[in-house]
């Protein structure tokens, strides 16, 4: 007998997302995180006395609006501020491209009107389909079992309806292109002015070691359109506090409905008993039982590492040696004397609020991807530097700031068998040249840093070869085939067993959506299976 209803591996922001929906719903329930913090890759954290940072995951839109009322998160001390611009884009030349409400046409302008004109068309476009997709999310996908003629039939008529509502949007050929096509292409086909076809192209290879021209990347821009900050769609914004603040209100969330949650409490395998999940093992040999596992870890992590390899089915095994993660992704956080002065927009402004996208054109990604595989990273590479500490001074000490640079490409293993320690603080370097090249004098500004490799981001949060994602969003591992087809409902081939992390529907981002869905499937399941003996 166990008095534990649940046991939840991992207090990443889904992991507790999902605990705190089973503690509504009157169950019992125990996290177990592996760190000393809860957060997973959502945390802040002090890299330097006095400057703290959200050391992975940095900007917030993604997280569902559900989510955030249903866990009361505002009332357990969420607040969330809008950048007062969306995207900075300097060029080399001196010109700039600065979006945001009320100014995107008339910046887009600047270097075309006829893409200016174009712009409203497009992202009433991109939202039909947005809209839709959107919309489910917060559900399971159509769960297609190869070989079940009967139920797979039942499961395709929501795919059908999905279709439908689409075609009645005008929305069915922009989605089918969407997951076939390129980003490049797509964008291409919109806009002539590389500035504007930059800024939009950047979200296709945001955590994706791709050139912005690989086929499929158009999805993967389409699914950093999702998000919303307070209720205005599209928009980017910062968590006070940073990325931790998010996750420190789930956290007393899921408390104030009696769940327990441990740090420092790595777990070694889960318990398959008479073909069933039945509980866990600590790494210090310490069994604890419960009648529902849920981890929130990457499948391949799941199925070869924390599974008996007995449990684990040839067919399912095969599935995640075939399971595509990794990441382009270097990631660094920056203790600053002073802000940036870019030599395309000099001074204060909203522009230092925003995305700051370090990238003039899509062929400039694109040539970044050939360089990293071909050298192990690229010679000019694509940063993303956000400065969230000029929406909030509680970051830094007074007159210094904080930086986050969003770094790619990089890969996560080198060919030639050297390793990561070899070549970090080199391409560190390269990251704050690159900066400097349009912000003179950045490079003496900076006070500290603290650089992360894809090894890095593995090591410390578990993100497999630094995907951020867990697992490509490619088109044969999204929808139905997220982690695999048959069990794409968070429901894992060992009955008593889910996924509720990224490596489920509908992928990346923080967002809360798998934590929220594996949640609602754990409860469906122990309502319907009241028994408590294990």
């Amino acid at each position: 007998m166990s008095d534990l209803d649940v046991i939840v591996i991992g207090a990443g922001h889904n992991g507790l997302v999902c605990a705190g929906y089973l503690g509504m719903a009157g169950l019992r329930v125990r996290v177990l995180e592996r760190r000393g913090v809860v957060g997973g890759a959502c945390v802040t954290e002090e890299f330097h006395p006095g400057f703290r940072n959200s050391t992975a995951a940095y900007t917030v839109s993604l997280l569902q609006p559900k989510v955030i009322r249903d866990l009361r998160l505002h009332d357990h001390g969420l607040r969330i501020v809008e950048r007062r611009a969306q995207n900075f884009l300097p060029l080399p030349d001196g010109r700039y491209l600065l979006t945001g409400e009320g100014r995107t046409e008339r910046e887009i302008a600047k270097f075309s009107a006829k893409d200016a004109a174009r712009y409203a068309a497009y992202q009433a476009e991109m939202g039909r389909v947005a809209g839709v997709l959107r919309s489910l999310a917060l559900k399971a996908p159509p769960n297609l079992l190869l070989g079940n003629f009967t139920r797979t039939l039942g499961e395709l008529g929501k795919l059908a309806a999905l279709g439908k509502r689409l075609w009645r949007m005008d929305g069915f050929k922009a989605a089918f292109n969407l997951f076939r096509k390129s980003a490049g292409h797509t964008l291409d086909d919109w806009f002539e002015s590389d500035p504007i076809k930059a800024v939009l192209g950047f979200d296709a290879v945001v955590g994706n070691l791709a050139s912005p021209y690989t086929p499929g990347s158009a999805y993967v821009l389409l699914h950093h359109t999702f998000g919303e900050v307070n209720g205005k769609q599209g928009v980017w914004g910062h968590a006070i506090g940073g990325m931790g603040a998010i996750t420190q209100a789930m956290a007393r969330a899921a408390g104030e409905h009696g769940v327990r949650i441990d740090v420092r409490s790595p777990v070694r395998e889960v318990i398959v008993e008479r073909g069933r999940a039945s509980g866990i093992v600590l790494q210090d040999g310490t069994p604890v039982r419960a009648r529902a596992v849920v981890v929130n870890a990457d499948p391949q992590s799941l199925f070869q590492t924390l599974l008996p390899c007995e449990a684990v089915s040839r067919a399912v095994a095969a599935r995640m040696k075939r399971w595509k993660a990794g990441s382009g992704t270097f990631r660094m956080n920056l203790a600053l004397s002073k802000l940036p002065d870019f030599s395309a927009l000099p001074g204060s402004g909203d522009h230092r609020t925003s995305g700051i996208i370090l990238a003039p054109s899509l062929s400039y990604m694109d040539q970044a991807y050939r360089d990293c595989v071909r050298d192990g990273w690229s010679r000019k590479p694509i940063v993303e530097m956000v400065i969230p500490s000029t929406l909030d001074d509680s970051l830094a000490p007074p007159g210094a700031h904080v930086a986050s640079l969003f770094c790619q490409h990089v890969a996560p293993q080198f060919t030639d068998g050297s390793s990561w320690d070899e070549h970090r603080e080199k391409i560190a370097d390269l990251m704050i040249d690159t900066v400097e090249a349009y912000a003179p004098g950045f490079k003496a500004s900076v006070i500290a840093r603290q650089s992360l490799s894809p090894f890095d981001l593995q090591r410390i949060f578990g993100l497999p070869n630094g995907d951020i994602f867990h697992g490509a969003l490619t088109l044969d591992q999204l929808f139905s085939a997220r982690p695999m087809l048959g069990f794409a409902d968070y429901r894992m081939p060992i009955p008593g067993l889910y996924l509720c992390g990224s490596g489920a529907h509908p992928g990346g981002g923080v967002t809360g959506a798998p934590g929220h869905n594996a949640a609602h499937a754990v409860i469906a399941d122990l309502r319907t299976n009241p028994i408590r003996d294990i």
